[in-house]
């Protein structure tokens, strides 16, 4: 009887247990919350966080990074074409203080080799001239003061330029002022 007795136990127990299995997914079907997390998970979701956090902070300094590179690079390429453009007279008065007739040849000797020098230096930055004397009008560098016609010019066509422009890169620091002819 011993037997029988501990087998009827034993289903007891059995069903015992379901039925507060049973009920334990009945209450989490209900939207009852579960069991508190351990304290392994809390520190593991603990951790995660702070992984998220790090890595969204190293980006955030990265973008910051680049961004005050790039801003750097932009105000010394303002400030170099700033100051070029307040040399720009000075060098179109040797220009013509070069181009302009003279009889003591060691006078327009000194002056052509300051020009050359100046033009040289100018290079060096990185400034191009704009003539566009004979190309088609391009508003993009050139500002029209005067529109003539002319029938061995076609339409739109730059006749003569008044005063050179320069461009450092893709930046234009002084506008060339032209004639357009037939516009």
């Amino acid at each position: 009887m011993s037997k029988k007795n501990d087998e009827q136990l034993s289903k007891e127990q059995e069903l015992m247990e379901n039925e507060a299995v049973n009920e334990e997914v009945q209450e989490q079907e209900a939207g009852e919350a579960p069991a508190e997390p351990t304290a392994e998970q809390k520190l593991e979701a603990e951790l995660a966080d702070m992984k998220d956090k790090y890595l969204r902070l190293m980006a955030e300094y990265d973008n910051y990074r680049k961004r005050t590179a790039k801003q750097l690079l932009d105000n010394t390429q303002t400030a170099k074409c700033n100051t070029i453009s307040d040399i720009l007279p000075v060098f179109d008065n040797f220009e013509r203080a070069a181009g302009a007739e003279s009889t003591d040849e060691t006078y327009k000797s000194g002056v052509q080799m300051i020009f050359n020098q100046f033009s040289d230096m100018l290079t060096k930055l990185g400034v191009e001239i704009i003539d566009p004397t004979g190309q088609e009008f391009d508003p993009e560098i050139a500002n029209a003061v005067n529109r003539i016609e002319d029938p061995e010019l076609g339409e739109n066509i730059v006749a003569q330029t008044f005063q050179k422009g320069y461009k450092m890169g893709d930046k234009v620091i002084r506008y060339a002022m032209v004639v357009v002819a037939n516009a």
